[in-house]
């Protein structure tokens, strides 16, 4: 199939990918110009294990290629996916869908023939509904069927999601888009890729419904995590003793410094507005919102408690700035919140991340940038372990120890051992490893 995917961030780009790897001639437009010559050039702007082989692989082959023409690529398309951004917007934090709406603008000036345009990019319910409305509008001629197709993709493991989803939802309301959706994802039957068909509305909401539902597994772990160093309990275990219910699940259940990054903040957001916009408030999620924006903050008041309540004038070395391992995305990262608090306190900041640095730059403000972990504790009176990177649950701890001129470490991910740490000469904190209370004997109470 001839397909355009217009948009070439981290969606489109990892989808038209894949889609040319599955045999379609895949066409990726993007306004901006020095993302496209850059990819046309055989650079990737985004850090995805395995992105940069499997575009290389299908420019190569002559099913990939990359233009900033979006009008002169539409008319030979059966299929245009729109995958831009959908930020928060400024101010009400609804979905900013200016951008899904330009490009329904510009597609329809183009169509030329029966063509299915595929919403890709996270929308609230009804968005399919306007894009058709513009596309009518604008090309009144025109033939064409609006789908939705929500993208269930992780960060660091994008391709493997893509190639063997979990499902593959599509919205439709005009049943000529079912047998071209079905011939985009035929490849993946041999995989027994479940193809659901739903309402378009519907499949908008799965999307948000989702990402809100596991943003706040995520947050119930946190508070539990909380709880357990209140009362002397383990959260791993807590976590491994509720997971292994069938009814529960084991993901989502790592306690750590809070969710980020491009989806989970944006969308629970966006469910949130929505919901109050329709009159169902979803009070959960209005819930999982605020307790995540506090519980970043509330990480690095942990690190001050670990230095005996003071930083004023100390240096702290925070190793891991993504919001999760194996990405360089740092939108909404906790270690951004961490950070500024940590500053706001009078931490002097040295920062390392495998991947992460150069999109954390223009972000992070008289922070000091070293070129790995122990060049980033070198002096640091605390070290803090924000993001898992693989890179950082094998450190040489007494080495680390060496470099520093303190022994705190705050370790946010749970990834090493206390007594391994300790042994090290650290004074170690962790999320949710509380130590017991002390209970005092009874005769020794009553006197």
């Amino acid at each position: 199939m001839r397909i355009v995917m217009t948009g070439s961030g981290y969606v489109g780009l990892v989808s038209g990918a894949c889609l040319a790897d599955f045999g379609h001639e895949v066409v990726c437009v993007d306004k901006d110009e020095r993302k496209i010559a850059l990819l046309q050039g055989g650079g990737v702007p985004i850090y995805e294990p395995g992105l940069a082989d499997l575009i290389a692989r299908n420019v190569e082959a002559g099913r990939l290629t990359f233009t900033m023409d979006l009008a002169g690529s539409v008319p030979q398309a059966d299929v245009v996916f729109i995958a831009v951004g959908t930020p928060a917007r400024r101010g009400d934090g609804h979905a900013d869908l200016s951008y899904v709406y330009d490009a329904a603008r510009e597609i329809a000036s183009s169509l030329n023939g029966f063509t299915v345009i595929v919403t890709k990019s996270t929308v609230p319910v009804g968005t399919g509904d306007e894009v058709e409305r513009i596309i009518r509008e604008t090309n009144p001629q025109a033939q064409f069927a609006v789908a939705s197709n929500p993208e269930f993709l992780r960060e660091g493991a994008a391709i493997q999601d893509f190639k063997r989803p979990d499902r593959i939802v599509v919205g439709i309301e005009d049943e000529r888009a079912r047998p071209v959706m079905e011939e985009v994802y035929r490849p993946l039957y041999l995989n027994q890729a479940p193809l659901m068909f739903t309402g378009r509305r519907t499949s908008e909401l799965i999307k948000y419904a989702a990402n809100a539902f596991l943003a706040m597994k995520i947050t119930y772990i946190n508070e539990v995590a909380e709880l357990c160093e209140r009362v002397g309990a383990d959260v791993q275990q807590v976590a491994r003793g509720i997971g292994l219910d069938n009814r529960i699940g084991s993901k989502f259940l790592h306690a750590g410094p809070g969710y980020g990054g491009s989806c989970f903040p944006k969308d629970t957001l966006a469910l949130v507005k929505t919901a109050e916009d329709s009159g169902a408030p979803i009070r959960l999620i209005e819930t999982t919102v605020a307790i995540n924006e506090s519980r970043k903050r509330a990480m690095a008041r942990k690190v001050i408690a670990a230095c005996n309540g003071m930083v004023r004038g100390k240096t702290v070395a925070v190793l891991g700035l993504t919001f999760k391992p194996n990405t360089d995305d740092m939108r909404d990262a906790p270690s951004l919140s961490i950070i500024q608090a940590l500053q706001d306190a009078g931490a002097c900041i040295r920062a390392y991340d495998p991947e992460g640095m150069e999109a954390a730059r223009p972000m992070l403000r008289d922070v000091t940038f070293a070129s790995g972990p122990y060049e980033a504790a070198e002096g640091a009176a605390a070290v803090v372990i924000v993001t898992e990177w693989d890179a950082l649950r094998a450190l040489d701890l007494p080495r680390l120890k060496g470099v520093m001129q303190g022994n705190v470490l705050v370790d946010l991910r749970n990834i090493y051992r206390p007594d391994v740490a300790e042994a090290a000469g650290f004074i170690y904190d962790s999320v949710g490893r509380g130590m017991p209370p002390i209970v005092e004997p009874l005769e020794q109470a009553a006197e």
